[in-house]
C-alpha cells in the first residue's frame, strides 16, 4: 500500500488524472484501479470523475498482477544493471518502450518479457508490465524497469516526489542564452492536434525543465536538460516553446537537417534510491554513436 497527498497543482482536477500522474501509470489503468477499489480517496471509494482538492489523501492498494497477452520476443537488450527488484536498460533509438496501436511487437516490453519471464511488476497493466517511466521511441538512453510491485511503487513515489534524477543531453537549433535557465511552463494536450502536447494553461499540469549549455556552435547548441517533472514530450515541448527545438524533431521543430535521421536526445544519467536497500544508485551512459557523429559534424561545419 502507498499513500500520498495531492499538491496545489492537482486542485480541481479529476481523480483518474491525478492518480495516473502521481503513480506513473496510464489513465486507463488508474480508472480500472479506481473502479475496483484499489485506489481510494481519503480512505473511501470514489468515482473516477471526482474532483480532488489540494491536501486530499490518495491510497493505492496493489492488486494481483494480470498475465500479459503479448508475446515475449528474443530481442537483445543493453542491460546496465539488474537485481531481484529492478533492472536498468540503455534503450537504443528507434525502439518503442511499450505496445501501442501500430507497435504490438519488437518493443522494449516484448524484450523484457523474454528476458524476465514473469518477473515484472503488474501495476501498469498488461500493456506496460514493469514500466515505471518512459522515453520516446526516437530518444535513446537509460530507464529503470521494476520487477516487483514493491519496487514499482517505490520508484513511482520517487518520480512523484521529484527525487529521481533524469538527465538528458540534446542538440537544439540556435544559440541558447544564458548558460543556465529553468523553463517553468505547464504542459497539456494540444487543443487542435490531440497527438501532440503543448505549453498551455488549459487542462495542463505543472512542468519544469532545468537547462545548462554544454557547448555552443554557430547555429546550434549542445545542452543538458534535467527533468524536475515528467510530462509527455516535456523536453521537446519546452525547448520548442523557447525557440530552440531539438535537431531532428519534426513534430515540434523543423524539417530534419541531421545525418542520422531522428531527434538528437539521449537520456544520459539516472539517479534513484534502491527500493530495498535505500542505496543511491547512479547510472550514466556514453553518448551513442549517432550523437557523437552529429557533434563532430557541427564541430566541422557549424
Amino acid at each position: 500500500m502507498i499513500c500520498l497527498r495531492f499538491g496545489e497543482d492537482a486542485d480541481g482536477l479529476r481523480l483518474d488524472v491525478c492518480a495516473a500522474e502521481s503513480f506513473e501509470i496510464t489513465r486507463s489503468a488508474a480508472q480500472k484501479l479506481i473502479k475496483t477499489g484499489h485506489i481510494l480517496l481519503n480512505s473511501s471509494a470514489a468515482d473516477k470523475k471526482t474532483r480532488v482538492k489540494a491536501g486530499d489523501e490518495c491510497i493505492l492498494n496493489l492488486p494481483e498482477p494480470v498475465p500479459s497477452s503479448f508475446e515475449a520476443e528474443d530481442i537483445p537488450l543493453n542491460i546496465v544493471y539488474e537485481d531481484g527488484e529492478l533492472l536498468v536498460v540503455n534503450k537504443p533509438r528507434g525502439m518503442v518502450v511499450h505496445p501501442a496501436p501500430g507497435h504490438y511487437s519488437r518493443t522494449l516490453v516484448n524484450a523484457l518479457m523474454f528476458h524476465c519471464g514473469k518477473e515484472l511488476s503488474g501495476i501498469n497493466g498488461v500493456l506496460r508490465p514493469g514500466i515505471v517511466h518512459r522515453i520516446d521511441k526516437d530518444t535513446s538512453g537509460v530507464l529503470v524497469v521494476a520487477k516487483t510491485d514493491r519496487a514499482h511503487v517505490s520508484l513511482a513515489t520517487q518520480l512523484g516526489e521529484h527525487s529521481m534524477v533524469r538527465e538528458y543531453n540534446a542538440i537544439v537549433y540556435g544559440v541558447v542564452q544564458p548558460d543556465q535557465l529553468t523553463i517553468n511552463k505547464p504542459i497539456g494536450r494540444h487543443f487542435i492536434d490531440r497527438k501532440k502536447m503543448a505549453v498551455t494553461e488549459r487542462n495542463s499540469k505543472a512542468a519544469i525543465t532545468h537547462v545548462r549549455v554544454l557547448k555552443r556552435f554557430k547555429r546550434f547548441t549542445h545542452l543538458q536538460a534535467n527533468l524536475e517533472t515528467g510530462r509527455t514530450h516535456q523536453i521537446r515541448v519546452h525547448l520548442s516553446h523557447i525557440g530552440h527545438p531539438l535537431l531532428g524533431d519534426e513534430v515540434y521543430g523543423r524539417k530534419n537537417h541531421n545525418l542520422s535521421g531522428g531527434q538528437i536526445l539521449h537520456a544520459k544519467k539516472l539517479v534513484f534510491s534502491h527500493p530495498d536497500t535505500g542505496e543511491e544508485m547512479v547510472f550514466e551512459t556514453e553518448l551513442p554513436t549517432y550523437f557523437r557523429e552529429e557533434l563532430a559534424r557541427l564541430d566541422g561545419f557549424f
